[in-house]
């Protein structure tokens, strides 16, 4: 289960502009993510797994990778 004090942003979010972006919690099966402008609204869950494979394709999308 994720709880109120699970969620945690990005160290890259800063002030202004940097505020609006997604959080992530996680338990041991599952990654949750929320947008953090309106974190009382629906969040998406995927299982642990699935969300390592996604992080990976991201990283090598990356520019300069």
């Amino acid at each position: 289960m994720v709880t109120t004090d699970s969620w945690r942003k990005s160290s890259y979010s800063g002030e202004g502009d940097g505020n609006d972006c997604v959080e992530i919690a996680n338990t041991p099966t599952r990654i949750a993510i929320r947008d953090s402008k309106a974190p009382a609204r629906a969040t998406l869950t995927f299982p642990v797994a699935a969300f390592a494979q996604f992080i990976a394709a991201m990283q090598k999308e990356a520019p300069g990778n």
